[in-house]
């Protein structure tokens, strides 16, 4: 049937892409057509089920490190620290007062309308957090935000060299809901989540955080015909897929899952949550782990997913259990708090308690200099309803920066197809990975070396002043994505004070091989002014590729000279195009009275791999049309998502082609 004849709402619905009433849209994973007004009400209900399962998981927090720990019984019953109160819901508060669960991802979407974007860049991270960002943070955050006073930009504010406490829980709480802006999209979610992600973290730690922005992202596309159980494992493979299988986070989740499935009581949460403390806590060790804290990213990880389980979509039932899980305990249960509250929408919370749930924001409880939106004579600022009308309008750029199409007037969006890429070919952490030929080159079983010419002694450096050894500085770890167990050891960067002053430097990393690349970085380390010595840095800065055994200067756009004021500076040149090469190489004077350098990395970066992005132009031509219907019948493909190439993803991609025509949608309905 020709294309402009095929009546388009009666063929969505007999293909499954749409239900035949309005609003009752659904596909195998959800809905692919969303109407705004609708998940305006799932953004009110995120930020309300955050806030209630944030408040009742903080009764806990901290409180059960190790055995004895909370279990089903304890529900109802007064605890040592509850003064006097039995320990239940919190859901009765006017106005809902601003915690690290909620108000670092409140500046963040504060700083998205201040910019009028969806992917905030290194520099206003650091000026928001600057300007908002200044008590009530703590571990990672409270490590980051120093690092920003002297000048430290992310993602180095959260890489080892810089941020001992990388490894703990601070990202994987405040940047979930970043794949709120992109349903449906969990690639362009981790996208937008990627640098608040480095803000704090850097390893498992960041793939604790990734892991909960792509749950927030399949939110709509939840299959409502499973049962709770099967919905909240369908989520936790889907967001699985996301975590290379060699992280720890992966291990976490992976077990998890495994013991969930294999526990014929689906109410014996605390069979699970006792599995965990003795495999990642009592046997750490063994098991080829660390235990850092009881607010490390690993344990509470777990507790997140516990949750999620074994609450089965029930959302008093999955903050019950988050708040009884131990460890950083309302810290998961506020993640899962909101993703249900996404998932289901805001009158299905409001439900789940007797009386008026109250929707006031109290902000300036723990962040400093942000709008009053609510006016003089409130002891609050906002509301859920204003926040999510001004997040509206960054949603819609969301939905079409993923592929989407956004009908403004209708209030309709119809979401991008499904990925065609692998997922872990989604994430910029596993791109930005790919392109290291320190680490690719290791991979491949070749070698890489380097080496240092400095001053003339060969003493090691002071106490925590970094290595001496210059295979520092070519161990790849801050880039590296697989997200293994660490060694602290390793996050040491390469200083040359320990051989004395010099008046140059010089690093070099070889390759036993041709590696083809198109950038050299460049990434300090701490620079230092007290009596132990004063340095760090590179006062000029040359670099060079080895090319045909020849080392010769590069030719490109060299960064900005090193800044003495700056440590741990990432300084990029970028090739006049992609050089096969056998070395990189970087030479200086030495900075300070000491006259030393430091170096966390020097790597040579290939060009960023390609990624298939989700489109309807199926045929490239950078149009929407009758011959992209063609390119898929010569060649079916799935883009829904259901592991099938049927009707379903004909009449997708028809709705797409005729999105524009609002009459023709009008009437049909």
């Amino acid at each position: 049937m020709p294309l402009a004849r095929q009546p388009l709402w009666p063929v969505l619905a007999a293909a499954g892409l749409v239900g035949m009433a309005p609003g009752q849209e659904s596909t195998y994973s959800g809905s692919r057509l969303i109407r705004e007004s609708e998940y305006r009400e799932k953004v009110r209900g995120m930020w309300l089920g955050q806030c209630i399962a944030n408040w009742t998981g903080l009764q806990t927090e901290g409180r059960h490190r190790q055995p004895p720990f909370l279990t089903d019984a304890s529900w109802g019953q007064v605890q040592p620290y509850t003064n006097g109160f039995p320990l239940d819901f919190k859901w009765f508060f006017n106005p809902w007062g601003a915690d690290d669960d909620t108000d670092i991802e409140y500046v963040y979407n504060h700083l998205m309308v201040q910019h009028d974007t969806t992917v905030l860049t290194p520099r206003q991270i650091v000026d928001g957090w600057t300007a908002h960002i200044n008590r009530s943070i703590w571990v990672s955050n409270l490590k980051a935000r120093n690092l920003m006073a002297r000048g430290v930009m992310p993602p180095a504010t959260g890489m080892g060299c810089a941020n001992v406490d990388r490894l703990e829980i601070d990202a994987q709480l405040t940047t979930e809901f970043f794949g709120m802006f992109c349903p449906g999209a969990p690639g362009r979610g981790l996208e937008l989540a990627d640098m608040p992600i480095l803000v704090a973290s850097s390893g498992y730690a960041s793939h604790a955080a990734q892991f909960y922005a792509v749950l927030y992202a399949l939110a709509t596309q939840v299959p409502t015909g499973l049962s709770g159980r099967d919905q909240a494992v369908w989520l936790t493979r889907e967001a699985r897929r996301f975590i290379p299988d060699s992280s720890k986070s992966a291990d976490v989740i992976d077990v998890v899952l495994a013991d969930f499935l294999a526990n014929p009581d689906v109410n014996d949460w605390e069979r699970t949550r006792d599995l965990v403390d003795q495999r990642y806590r009592v046997n750490a060790a063994a098991n080829g782990f660390v235990y850092r804290d009881w607010f490390e990213s690993s344990v509470n990880l777990a507790g997140g997913v516990i949750a999620l389980l074994y609450g089965q979509m029930d959302y008093r039932r999955t903050v019950q259990i988050g708040t009884m899980s131990g460890w950083d305990s309302d810290n998961g249960t506020a993640t899962m708090g909101g993703l249900l509250g996404l998932v289901h929408g805001f009158a299905h919370v409001q439900a789940q308690f007797p009386g008026t749930v109250r929707e006031n924001f109290w902000i300036l409880r723990t962040r400093d200099n942000l709008p009053d939106y609510t006016g003089p004579g409130d002891t609050w600022e906002d509301t859920f309803p204003l926040l999510a009308d001004r997040t509206m309008p960054l949603i819609r750029r969301g939905v079409e920066e993923s592929g989407g199409l956004v009908d403004a007037a209708g209030g309709v969006w119809l979401l991008p197809p499904v990925s065609p890429d692998p997922a872990l070919a989604a994430s910029p952490r596993w791109r930005e990975d790919a392109r290291s030929m320190n680490n690719a080159v290791r991979r491949a079983g070749g070698v890489v070396t380097a080496a240092a010419l400095a001053g003339p002694n060969n003493n090691a450096p002071p106490a925590n002043r970094g290595v001496g050894a210059a295979a520092a500085f070519a161990n790849g770890v801050e880039t590296k994505f697989d997200g293994r167990e660490e060694n602290d050891a390793d996050r040491w960067y390469y200083t040359s004070q320990g051989t004395g002053p010099a008046a140059s430097v010089t690093l070099t990393v070889t390759y036993d091989r041709d590696v083809v690349i198109d950038t050299i970085r460049f990434i300090e380390g701490d620079h230092f002014a007290d009596g132990t010595g004063n340095g760090g840095n590179f006062t000029t800065l040359a670099f060079e590729v080895r090319i045909g055994g020849v080392w010769t200067a590069a030719v490109g756009t060299a960064p900005p000279s090193p800044d003495a004021a700056r440590p741990f500076e990432m300084l990029d040149f970028v090739l006049a195009s992609p050089t096969s090469v056998s070395g990189i190489r970087v030479s200086g004077t030495p900075g300070g009275t000491g006259a030393f350098i430091t170096c966390a990395e020097l790597d040579g970066l290939s060009p960023t791999p390609a990624t298939a992005r989700q489109t309807f132009d199926l045929n490239g031509d950078g149009t929407l049309g009758i011959e992209d219907i063609h390119a898929w019948e010569a060649a079916p493909r799935d883009l829904d998502g259901n592991a099938a190439a049927d009707a379903t993803d004909r009449a997708y991609l028809e709705l797409a082609i005729r999105w524009r025509e609002r009459a023709d949608l009008t009437a049909e309905r």
